[in-house]
């Protein structure tokens, strides 16, 4: 026999299949695991309503199949059947792919998975299973409240489309807390089932749609008027009546106990969608703080960034970091260091190329940006990060300790001369190079010129003049009913020569300060509506037809 030869059959390679709760809405809810597993996923199969929840975290190179459910109806209808869930996930992993199937909630609770694992077990597949936060539990949380307390209660989680007489039964009997999974347009009927099985028709009940999103709304009422309190509220009937709800039956969802223990709906900017005028990478950060305040922020780029008319202006510059021209080269904007970045990636050089330079960010985003491309900013502003800031803390130059004294800053066309005429009072020489132009952006998606001249937003944070002049100018003037935030007194008179009512400026001129000065706008709001018994509404809600939208 040949020493490369063997009677033993070859054995096939099998993937690995990771089962993954994606939790009920809110991205946020993903557990550590569950990134990890989408990471290194070659083949992500997720339910539709999930699929952007967990798409962020996988691989640009990950294989998203398409997922149809075969059902019934359309068997009946004649409709051919395309690969379902379960043949999705064996077929990639006989092929050797690692699979994470996404469901939403937890795959042990709320999805049908176990057929799936089964048919894993069966096929020598391994597999595992990354618990998520369940639909009931995670959406009762969010509604401000809390299926147990001290004396520890019964829990019954309860579907009321599988639901049996005898479910029904045991549940109306007991005083336990019931969570049930039901939709819009049966809660009346579930609350019939249960107040025919025993239960008092004044037992408080809480609905809850569109749970742990920022669509989020709950109504509190009791068995016996929660089919009168719909309607009264104009949700039901509804088209939209399919939509699937959590109702939690039982003293803990009073509405007294809730009033005191909402902490999502009641966030200063709960449900407002924010108009922010920057790129997604400006923006970054700042619309991470518009979501820690329950807005949804909406970013749309006012300018456009393109390479400098005439090039070799900056090729001489980038020639003289590699031949010890400079002391310093200072960056003011994170679409400098990409334009820095792309010219060393031309003529083939790395981070190296900056050792033995001292390197200046005008700020936290910038410095960032700088890290990622393997470069440590040796000066940050430890104030305001702006061109003054980085002023503060910039030394004069002192030719015992500075044997060069000349400055690289490559910055945009339309930079004012602040830093230039700053670090020249110091000492210094400067090379004032234009790294990029900015133009005005193409106008946005026709649906979101519609929202800004239509009343669509609730606020628009209005970050510089050239944004308010560039918005107006590509989208249209935002509607009197959208709150307008500015970062300063300049941005706010150009914001009114456009006839624009300003509601709120910045007390410092900082995005992120902007960004809390309208979060206070927004808490000041609700707490007068509170105090006056209104219902508490977004901006939006009050132009014609807003009121309407609140069910969608």
């Amino acid at each position: 026999m040949s020493p490369t030869t063997s009677n033993h059959p070859v054995l096939p390679t099998h993937g690995h299949v990771t089962f993954l709760g994606a939790g009920p809405g809110d991205p946020g809810l993903l557990t550590l695991r569950a990134v990890e597993a989408l990471a290194s996923a070659d083949v992500l199969i997720a339910e539709p309503q999930v699929l952007d929840v967990v798409r962020g975290h996988a691989r640009a190179s990950v294989s998203t199949p398409q997922l149809t459910i075969v059902d019934e109806a359309s068997t009946a209808a004649g409709i051919p059947a395309i690969r379902d869930a379960g043949n999705l996930v064996m077929e990639a992993a006989r092929s050797g792919k690692r699979v994470v199937r996404a469901v939403s909630g937890d795959p042990g609770l709320d999805g049908n998975s176990g057929e799936e694992m089964l048919a894993c077990a069966s096929a020598g597949i391994p597999f595992e299973v990354v618990p998520g936060v369940s639909t009931a539990v995670g959406v009762s949380a969010y509604a401000g409240v809390p299926l147990r307390d001290q004396q520890g209660t019964d829990v019954r989680f309860v579907d009321a489309r599988t639901a049996s007489d005898r479910c029904w039964s045991e549940v109306g009997a007991s005083d336990a807390t019931a969570v049930v999974s039901a939709t819009l347009d049966t809660v009346g009927a579930t609350a019939g089932e249960l107040v025919s099985a025993g239960r008092k028709p004044d037992t408080p009940m809480t609905v809850t749609i569109a749970g742990t999103t920022t669509r989020q709304r709950t109504w509190c009422a009791t068995l016996g008027t929660v089919a009168q309190v719909l309607k009264q509220a104009k949700v039901l009937p509804s088209p939209d009546g399919h939509q699937p709800v959590i109702a939690v039956v039982g003293e803990r969802s009073s509405a007294a106990r809730r009033d005191q223990l909402s902490w999502f709906e009641s966030k200063p900017l709960f449900g407002w969608r924010v108009l922010v005028p920057r790129t997604k990478e400006q923006a970054a950060s700042l619309s991470d703080q518009l979501r820690s305040y329950g807005a949804v922020p909406h970013e749309v780029p006012t300018i456009a960034v393109e390479p400098p008319r005439t090039p070799q202006q900056m090729e001489r510059a980038v020639k003289g970091l590699v031949t010890g021209r400079y002391e310093w080269i200072a960056f003011t904007s994170v679409n400098a260091v990409k334009a820095v970045r792309e010219k060393f990636e031309e003529y083939g050089l790395d981070a190296r190329a900056f050792a033995g330079i001292k390197v200046a960010a005008v700020g936290e985003q910038t410095a960032a940006s700088l890290i990622e491309f393997g470069v440590k900013p040796d000066l940050v502003p430890s104030g305001e990060q702006s061109a003054a800031g980085l002023l503060e803390d910039w030394p004069p130059y002192d030719p015992v300790f500075d044997p060069i004294d000349r400055v690289f800053l490559p910055r945009a066309d339309i930079a004012t001369e602040t830093l230039v005429a700053g670090l020249i009072e110091l000492g210094w020489e400067v090379d004032d190079v234009t790294a990029y132009r900015t133009v005005r952006a193409s106008p946005p998606p026709a649906e979101t010129r519609e929202g800004i001249k239509g009343g669509g937003f609730d606020a628009v944070l209005f970050t510089s003049s050239s944004t308010v002049r560039n918005l107006v100018g590509i989208a249209g003037k935002p509607h009197n009913v959208t709150v307008i935030a500015c970062i300063g007194p300049a941005t706010a008179k150009t914001a009114e020569e456009h006839g624009l009512r300003v509601d709120v400026m910045s007390p410092e001129p900082s995005v992120h300060r902007l960004a809390e000065a309208l979060a206070e706008f927004g808490a000041q709001r609700r707490e007068t509506a509170k105090e006056a018994g209104e219902t508490v509404t977004r901006p939006s809600e009050r132009r014609p037809g807003g009121r309407r939208r609140r069910t969608t």
